[in-house]
This record gives structure tokens, C-alpha cells and sequence, in this order.
């Protein structure tokens, strides 16, 4: 396994937000995590990624044991994370939003390819390339910052809510482009949302959480079938009926 979670605790304070949450992905693995407002998907991610030190339990990527890492550690080992809101420089413009990611991040090396990589993937990007941050739309600003991440070239992606604020028809394109990101480069996703459908569409392997607890892992194709999807999710039922 690329990603392991085992018995994980953890919080912002002194109570916990986490309990013993246990979870597995693959190389190459799109797994779903959907769960209603505040069930503790973002503190998952953000606990994968080191933004919170987890109190109990391990954390284990590529078989090493990155629990007690910094975040900037674990960028270096090969995880990137997308946060939910606030996640560009917004009076930079895109290519000094992407410049400044890979001078942090990737300090020497040839700059041109993974630039080349992010542009091919998000051709929109290319003629505001000189624009603020601040005036792209809601889709663009998006795209941006998925390829802030992507520029570091992450073996995991985490995502927190990428569809938030977006048109439907923009929705269906982005987790398209995350497939296909998936496709092309193998890289691993664990793609946090409340549009589960679209999120299920994606992935592999869905992870239901529900007040700080994964409830039920199930194929995504399946548990996308079920016509008491949105139940399930609100009540936190582990049943697989």
C-alpha cells in the first residue's frame, strides 16, 4: 500500500476529532471520502498531511513512518495536498503562484518540464498566465491551484472539496481531469466531497466517515448504485444492505 492509516487519533485541541481511523490506498488508487459538513473528511487530509499530528495510532507512506513528520517533509517524500478555499496567492499571478511552488519545493532541477506538464493539463491557464490569481474564475482558480500541487509532481494527491463553488458542467470537467491525471501519471488521489455522486464517478474505492469515524468502505461503484446513498452518508450507517 502507498497510504496507511492505523488507529489514528487526532484534533485540533485537546478533544479529539479523529478516532482510531484506519485507511488504506493504493498506487495509482482514486479513493472517494465523502461524509456530510464536519465529519472530519478535512482533518484527514490535513492529518495525512502533517497540518495535524495525530495523538495515537501510525501513519505510513511508501513504508515509512511519516507520522511525526513536518508537512514540508512529506511534500519531499511524494504527498500533495489541495485545501478547501484560500489555496492561492491571490495578488500573485499564475505563473508566480507556480514559480513560487516549485522554488519552495523543487529548488533545483529543470523548471520548464513540470511547467509544460501543468499547462498541458489546464490549457486555460495559459493566456492568464500573467494574470492575478484574484481575477480568475472560480473554475480557473481551481485548476490553479490543483496544479500548484501537480508541479511538485505528487505520487499522492490529496484533494479537500475541489468542486465547492463550482457549475455543474465544470464539476464533471475537473474530476475528468483528475481521472485523467489518474490515468496518464498513476498517482494516487484521495478526493474529499460532498458531490458524491461526481466524486463516486472517479474513484475506485469509496471511504464513508461520519463524526470523526470511517463507517463503511465499500467500491465506489457499488455504493454509488445504492438509492439510500444520501441516508447512508447523513446517518452514518455501516450496513451493507
Amino acid at each position: 500500500m502507498l497510504l496507511e492509516l492505523r488507529d489514528v487519533t487526532a484534533g485540533y485541541t485537546k478533544a479529539p476529532v479523529l478516532r482510531d481511523i484506519s485507511l488504506d490506498i493504493a498506487e495509482g488508487e482514486i479513493v472517494a471520502m465523502i461524509g456530510h459538513n464536519g465529519a472530519g473528511k478535512s482533518a484527514i487530509l490535513r492529518t495525512v498531511m502533517g497540518l495535524i499530528l495525530p495523538r495515537a495510532g501510525t501513519i505510513h507512506f511508501d513504508g515509512q513512518d511519516v507520522s511525526q513528520l513536518e508537512p514540508s517533509a512529506r511534500v519531499r517524500a511524494g504527498i500533495g495536498l489541495v485545501p478547501q478555499g484560500n489555496n492561492t496567492f491571490p495578488d500573485m499571478s499564475v505563473a508566480e503562484n507556480l514559480e513560487l511552488s516549485l522554488t519552495l519545493h523543487r529548488p533545483e532541477g529543470d523548471r520548464a518540464e513540470p511547467l509544460r506538464f501543468v499547462y498541458g493539463l489546464f490549457p486555460a491557464l495559459v493566456p492568464r498566465r500573467r494574470q492575478p490569481a484574484l481575477s480568475l474564475s472560480a473554475g480557473e482558480r481551481q485548476m490553479l491551484a490543483i496544479s500548484i500541487a501537480l508541479v511538485k509532481r505528487p505520487r499522492l494527491l490529496l484533494l479537500d472539496e475541489p468542486s465547492l463553488g463550482l457549475a455543474p458542467v465544470l464539476v464533471t470537467r475537473l474530476m475528468d481531469t483528475i481521472a485523467e491525471i489518474n490515468r496518464q501519471f498513476r498517482t494516487a488521489v484521495l478526493v474529499a466531497e460532498q458531490n458524491m455522486r461526481e466524486a463516486l464517478r472517479i474513484a475506485q474505492r469509496a471511504v464513508v466517515v461520519h463524526t470523526g469515524r470511517v463507517v463503511l468502505v465499500e467500491r465506489a461503484e457499488t455504493l454509488g448504485q445504492r438509492d439510500d446513498l444520501f441516508s447512508l452518508v447523513i446517518e452514518g450507517r455501516s450496513d451493507r444492505s
